[in-house]
């Protein structure tokens, strides 16, 4: 990036103001950067076509200026960029160059990086691009790339209006015909391409989205739709994605698109030919033993290198040309290989482990479903006044508890009763509803003290339903862990079904295709929003093809099993709301925190040493400054975020074209004033940063070792309805009762070598507030107010550190105990459990 000479913008816009003298030509030199993508076209010598576009219209005629041809040639060739130059005159009055008009000439794509106008006379003029370009068969429209230099609507430039709204017309396009690799257009469908009921009945899948089964939005593909269903579309081994939206050369090479692929179509595969899918771990030391001896199996017959793309997880054997399978050590297995086993654990990662948002005040006594009686039976809970003072006797009575707010709940019994019958005729998932109580210690930690397993009425039996305590004697005991396994697959399946996929991936995309289709690129709050949307459809079209499609690893290795995806749309149906997604809003809406104006961010949190809550309300309040100051300032008047049109047509199309299932609720957020703005972009930066990172991130150092984070439970309770064989053996073998519950070798082993992949931080990764945009840099205010915003994030930093010293809070620090870093805000590559990247980028 080329520094620029700084100049005062005007309310609305911002960058450099850059003009010839109205009666002098002047000779500038213009340098284009291109990525080496294409040897072919870079040593051909062939050079690059651009054509000059002046932000005023002609004074005499009115009409735009003559577009100003320049041929660029190559100048020089270094480090994986080539560089393209050229000396030419601008002729008098031409005006302001407002933007670069680019034409391709070849029949290969090519990626520009920038291009800098240099040698004006009051600087230079900086061309952000970052994005393909196709040969004009392929994509005849021409590319148009606007200055540093950001306006509102209502001020944008005489001769830059026509091209600013026909490039969204580009963008928009017209919803036929199927996308390819080579288009820009941004358009919505329902997720009706996860199920393949061609291939199989098995495999086939209802649509989400609309009346039945509400859901967001995902980019549009114009696959054709399969025969079996004419409402399904077809699969493909490659889906598309706007091509800017693709991964990167860097990330390409040496992460996520190849190495995530590869799991899916090569490591994966060749894992499953070395177990029975049936069989569980014979032992606790045979799981140890992924980490210290690893697992052999033979290189599929594919062109691919296993040690380049997984060298975390595969080495290289020098016996029979195989390979091994050796897991790295999760840092809770390597902490305290033993913690997992305590109820002192179990209870502090709802609050500082990897899924801490779904920990929820009891507020209403006695525990009572909401579901029809008749379909799902009694309603009342088991988890009786009598049970809890048992367990809390020596403390205090469960109304004194209630008062004082020391009960909390996991609750997964409404949301998962519906598809407990269903999943349960599938072999080897049998799921329960699950409620789990803790109760708040004098130490602030919190302690449980039942977990309510229920299976509903099915055929002539009736409702099953039991409460498990802690208790002392043998046989309670191991019942104890048992129902503590199948409550942590039920929170593994919640996880990732709706805190991770629903609420971060899924409910992002329509933000991005709705600010592609009604948010010029001059635009400041595209320009704000960029970075938070790298990567991220992207990553979401992957996640259809190999993740979250019928057969795929979810379906194979979670509780839900092939309901997986419409437990989530339950989900969406039921609890997701844009106005609780704001942090603050969030843990109020779930008793974990109550409105405080003399309190610290406003809120006092129910829980003290709530360490994802502690953490988050920092990083809430840091981005809310920072996106408090950038608004000001390009609405210095109220009115104007009303009065633009840009704007209010992205708010509108997010909310009645990207989550048009939920385009009538009254809970949608107004878009008057710039109050408004802040917090409906303060909440969309938070969920692609603060809280993808705390429910992705911690993803292999939590579940890598699985008997912590179980994602399915195999095996019945021993005490639903058992076989006396089956209860006899049980109280023979407890441990091995645990062993068969816990997910089978190939399932655990396949899930472990996702959570890696998934865990892990890119070499390009671009943490949040570390990369100062080029269109911030030219603008004095917006860069004082970005440097404010990375100095404190390097104070949220120290503060972490700080209190990861501090023995006294006792949910993130303490003997073998993980540390709670999942929202220190920078990371060096790899899986480190820390880092809050822009955007969901993997």
């Amino acid at each position: 990036m080329v520094i620029c000479a700084e100049h005062r913008p005007s309310p609305g816009s911002t960058g450099t103001t850059i003009s010839t003298d109205q009666n002098k030509a002047v000779t500038i030199r213009i340098v284009v950067t291109v990525k080496l993508t294409d040897s072919s076209f870079i040593s051909s010598g062939k050079t690059i076509l651009l054509g000059l576009l002046s932000s005023e219209l002609h004074s005499r005629t009115g009409l735009e200026r003559e577009t100003i041809k320049v041929y660029v040639h190559q100048k020089s060739k270094n480090d994986g960029v080539v560089v393209y130059e050229n000396n030419f005159t601008l002729p008098a009055g031409f005006g302001e160059v407002g933007a670069v008009e680019k034409e391709i000439e070849h029949k290969e794509e090519i990626f520009i990086k920038s291009i800098e106008l240099e040698n004006l006379p009051n600087g230079c003029v900086n061309v952000p691009c970052n994005s393909w370009v196709h040969f004009n068969f392929d994509n005849p429209q021409k590319r148009i790339f606007f200055t540093n230099k950001s306006y509102l609507p209502s001020k944008t430039p005489s001769g830059l209006k026509r091209v600013r709204e026909l490039e969204l017309e580009n963008l928009r396009g017209n919803g036929q015909g199927q996308r390819n690799k080579s288009d820009r257009i941004y358009d919505y469908d329902t997720y009706n391409d996860l199920g393949d009921p061609d291939s199989s009945d098995e495999l086939a899948r209802p649509v989400l989205g609309g009346i039945e089964q509400p859901y967001p939005r995902r980019c549009r593909t114009g696959r054709p739709h399969t025969q079996t269903d004419p409402l399904s579309e077809q699969r493909s081994s490659s889906v598309y994605v706007p091509r800017d939206e693709a991964f990167e050369e860097v990330k390409e090479k040496t992460f996520s698109a190849n190495t995530l692929k590869s799991a899916m179509h090569a490591l994966l595969p060749s894992i499953e030919t070395g177990f029975d899918p049936h069989v569980g771990f014979p032992c606790f030391t045979t799981i140890d033993s992924l980490f210290n001896e690893g697992v052999t199996f033979s290189r599929p017959n594919t062109d691919w290198s296993s040690e380049t793309i997984f060298p975390r997880l595969v080495k290289t054997c020098l016996v029979d040309g195989k390979d091994l399978l050796l897991f790295e050590k999760p840092e809770i297995f390597d902490r305290d290989r033993f913690s997992w086993f305590r109820d002192e654990e179990f209870s502090r990662q709802t609050l500082a482990g990897l899924n801490p948002f779904s920990i929820e005040l009891v507020t209403e006594w006695p525990l009572k479903s909401k579901l029809a009686q008749e379909i799902y039976g009694p309603p009342e809970s088991l988890i009786t006044t009598e049970l809890v003072e048992k367990e809390i006797k020596d403390f205090m009575t469960v109304d004194e508890a209630l008062k004082t707010k020391k009960m909390f709940i996991l609750d997964y019994h409404d949301l998962y009763m519906p598809y407990v019958n269903k999943v349960r005729d599938i072999e080897g998932t049998p799921l329960y509803g699950s409620r789990t109580l803790f109760f708040l210690t004098e130490d602030g930690t919190l302690r449980p003290v039942a977990i309510e397993l229920t299976r509903p009425p099915v055929g002539d039996q009736s409702q099953w339903k039991q409460v498990f305590t802690p208790t002392p004697d043998a046989t309670g005991c191991w019942l104890w862990r048992l129902a503590k396994a199948h409550v942590c697959a039920h929170d593994a399946g919640y996880h990732q079904l709706v805190n991770h996929w629903l609420r971060t991936h899924c409910a992002t995309e329509p933000y991005i295709i709705a600010a592609n289709r009604q948010l010029s690129a001059m635009h400041p709050i595209y320009r704000l929003l960029h970075p938070h949307f790298r990567y991220t459809m992207e990553i979401n079209a992957l996640a259809r093809e190999s993740l979250i499609n019928a057969g795929g690893v979810i379906e194979s290795s979670f509780s839900p099993a092939k309901y997986s995806i419409e437990l989530s749309s339950a989900a969406y149906d039921q609890l997701w709301r844009f106005d609780m997604e704001a942090l603050p809003a969030d843990l109020i809406r779930r008793g974990m925190a109550v409105e405080d104006p003399t309190a610290e961010h406003g809120l006092k949190l129910t829980i003290e040493d709530y360490p994802f809550a502690n953490d988050g309300l920092i990083l809430w309040d840091v981005i809310k400054e920072w996106v408090g100051d950038y608004v000001n300032h390009y609405y210095p008047d109220p009115t104007l975020v009303e009065s633009d049109t840009e704007l209010q047509g992205w708010w509108t199309e997010v909310r009645t074209k990207g989550h048009a299932d939920k385009k009538d609720e009254p809970w949608w957020p107004v878009l008057k004033t710039p109050e408004n703005l802040i917090h409906i972009l303060t909440t969309i930066i938070w969920v692609t940063a603060g809280h993808h990172a705390a429910v992705n991130f911690g993803q292999y150092m939590y579940a890598g070792y699985f008997p912590n984070k179980p994602t399915i439970a195999r095996t019945n309770m021993p005490t639903e309805d058992p076989s006396e064989e089956f209860f006899n053996n049980f109280l023979k073998k407890p441990e091995m009762a645990l062993l068969m519950c816990f997910p089978s070798q190939i399932q655990a082993t396949k899930v472990m070598a996702v959570l890696d992949v998934l865990s892990n931080h890119s070499p390009d990764e671009e943490y949040i507030g570390e990369k100062l945009e080029s269109s911030w840099a030219e603008n004095p205010v917006i860069n004082a107010a970005f440097e404010r915003f990375n100095g404190n994030l390097k104070r949220l930093e120290g503060i972490i550190d700080e209190r990861n010293t501090n023995l006294k809070l006792k949910n993130r620090v303490g003997a073998g105990v993980v540390p709670y870093e999942l929202l220190k805000p920078f990371s060096t590559p790899g899986v480190t459990g820390m880092g809050v990247p822009n955007s969901i980028s993997i």
